[in-house]
């Protein structure tokens, strides 16, 4: 069958049309071997420019297609289904960037530019040539969910994925459900006693016939992909194994052990937020002054970041001691984080009453002084007033932020998901994939992925449940095709690929030679396969390609382009 290409340039308003010569570039793309269309379009993405592109190909029996317009990032997969909706193999399709690769970089300079997008669709032409159609790759899913983490966002994800008639394997290292929320006392802004919140989610997560539940577990081991995950679980040294189809991650977090930090290991009356709030459960007398120290190994050289709710707990627990005992409580802080709303309206109630802040800068920080292993005051240099005090304490809570897990990087490393230089697992995109990781199947939830307040890792847990659940209900899972694959005969069975891909996607198997002889060569798995190429370029035999981006596809390009620019 003769080729048949279809050129299709977008002026994409300015942001191409601008610095390009778009009707020249289209000019230039008849010309071409193989063009039997090209045309000029406002705006290609628009109904109008995918229209044509639909039109086009029936009408002038077009077998490939290039688009030469802004990013493929975000208008590849648009542009493919279009191809597919006109009648073409949506992977007979080239996308040419001629936005970022061209006129954004070249701007001023609109002769050159024209110039250079003159290559850039030529080559992109020499490619899609020799592009061969390929199918998606589908496996099936199992309906099935491992929920790493028993806390309230853990909790959220498996009661919401139960209820929608999904297994659910809920696995927590503690001896009990709840995590870090169990040891707080009241939540805040309402007061209410932590129990009210949790104890239902605990009874329904327990008594929930979908859900079976893995107290005191580990995970030890994880295999497969998404759709099709083997998970192994250790509990007091001894191993089973789980088959799930996707993973949710809400492992939590940790508060930060304040060692060595304004009196903690020298004074018994020092103590972090977490320590109060258990301590507070069982009354507050002889409390007569507090002070609370915010910021306490936060917003430092080697932990940058905000608690972002430490300044609320703080509050909360000021005003709980104020309400209970009638105390002096004062609250050293550098600045107060209240954000929203709900929390400026927290914070003006406690300043209402009777709560003072004092502000004290990290130059010149808060000193805890006493003796007898109890501390007795706590001497401060007032920002604001510019001048040094001197508090009489009977007690001192040390607001301090939550930190990462120490099994996190164990977890990263056996998940194959990363983390960020914080410590906490990081997320694919923070504003377009806030909940998912870059490995498909596996989503993230709660202050695993960052510190957060109760309802964030409500929301949080619920959102992840509802990616989760995605493949989960269609039953499938659709991979791209663009994959590498493995030529037996070539492979030297040298076992780099198998070292070098990161996403454990090739292995060893048996095959036959032509003089049927067995031998070992290296596999690649279609469906963990995500096509980036690593394991091609160190292959030392050329035993491995890139469908969609073979060694012929690009050196075509290249000779194409050398070509014409020695000549």
């Amino acid at each position: 069958m003769a080729i048949r290409i279809g050129v299709f340039v977008c002026h994409c308003g300015t942001n191409i049309g601008g610095t390009v010569n778009v009707p020249d570039v289209v000019e230039y793309a008849r010309t071409i071997p193989n063009v039997a269309w090209a045309e000029g379009n406002l705006y290609t993405c628009s109904e109008d420019g995918l229209s044509s592109i639909r039109q086009q190909i029936r009408e002038k029996d077009l077998n490939r297609v290039v688009v030469a317009s802004c990013t493929p990032r975000t208008h590849e997969p648009l542009f493919r289904g279009n191809c597919e909706a006109g009648g073409l193999n949506k992977y007979l399709f080239e996308f040419v960037n001629l936005r970022e690769h061209c006129s954004w970089v070249h701007m001023g300079k609109k002769e050159d530019a024209t110039e250079k997008a003159k290559d850039l669709v030529r080559m992109g032409v020499a490619k899609v040539a020799l592009l061969s159609p390929l199918e998606d790759i589908s496996s099936d899913v199992i309906p099935a969910v491992l929920v790493l983490g028993g806390g309230i966002t853990g909790l959220s994800s498996a009661i919401t994925l139960a209820n929608q008639g999904y297994r659910v394997e809920l696995v927590d290292k503690a001896e009990r459900l709840g995590g870090l929320l169990r040891d707080v006392n009241r939540i805040f802004p309402t007061d209410d006693p932590t129990s009210m919140l949790l104890d239902p989610l605990i009874e329904s997560a327990v008594n929930h016939e979908n859900i079976n539940l893995h107290l005191e577990t580990e995970l030890s081991d994880v295999k497969g992909f998404i759709g099709n995950f083997e998970v192994g679980l250790k509990k007091k040294g001894t191993e089973k194994e789980a088959k799930v189809g996707t993973i949710i991650i809400a492992t939590g977090a940790q508060e930060l052990t304040p060692t060595g930090m304004f009196g903690y290991d020298e004074f018994a009356n020092v103590m972090p937020q977490l320590e109060f709030e258990k301590m507070s459960r069982h009354g507050l007398e002889g409390t007569g002054h507090v002070v609370m120290i915010n910021c306490v190994g936060a917003r430092i050289e080697e932990r940058s970041y905000c608690g972002r709710f430490c300044c609320i707990t703080g509050m909360k627990n000021a005003m709980l001691i104020k309400d209970k005992t009638g105390a002096e409580v004062t609250i050293l802080q550098r600045d107060i984080m209240a954000c929203g709303k709900t929390f400026e309206e927290y914070y003006r109630k406690a300043l209402k009453a009777g709560i003072r802040f004092l502000r004290y800068s990290p130059d010149r920080p808060p000193k805890v002084k006493g003796a007898k292993g109890r501390a007795s005051s706590v001497h401060v240099y007032h920002e604001l007033m510019g001048k040094d005090m001197e508090l009489p304490v009977d007690l001192v809570v040390l607001t301090t932020p939550l930190v990462p897990r120490k099994e996190n990087l164990q977890l990263s490393r056996m998940l194959k998901v990363p983390v960020g230089g914080e410590g906490f697992f990081l997320e694919a995109h923070q504003k377009l994939r806030p909940v998912e990781f870059p490995t498909d199947g596996i989503y993230l939830a709660g202050c695993a992925r960052y510190p957060a307040e109760i309802a964030e890792c409500v929301a949080q847990g619920y959102a992840a449940a509802a990616k989760a659940a995605a493949p989960m209900s269609k039953g499938v899972v659709i991979s791209d095709a663009f994959t590498s694959e493995i030529t037996p005969q070539l492979c030297s069975a040298c076992g780099r690929c198998i070292e070098l891909c990161p996403f454990k996607a090739v292995d060893w198997a048996e095959a036959k030679t032509a003089a049927g002889v067995t031998r070992k060569v290296a596999v690649i798995n279609q469906t963990e396969c995500k096509g980036c190429g690593l394991c091609v370029s160190s292959c030392l035999s050329g035993a491995i390609q890139l469908k969609g981006f073979t060694d012929r596809e690009i050196l075509a390009m290249v000779d194409n382009v050398m070509n014409l620019s020695m000549g």
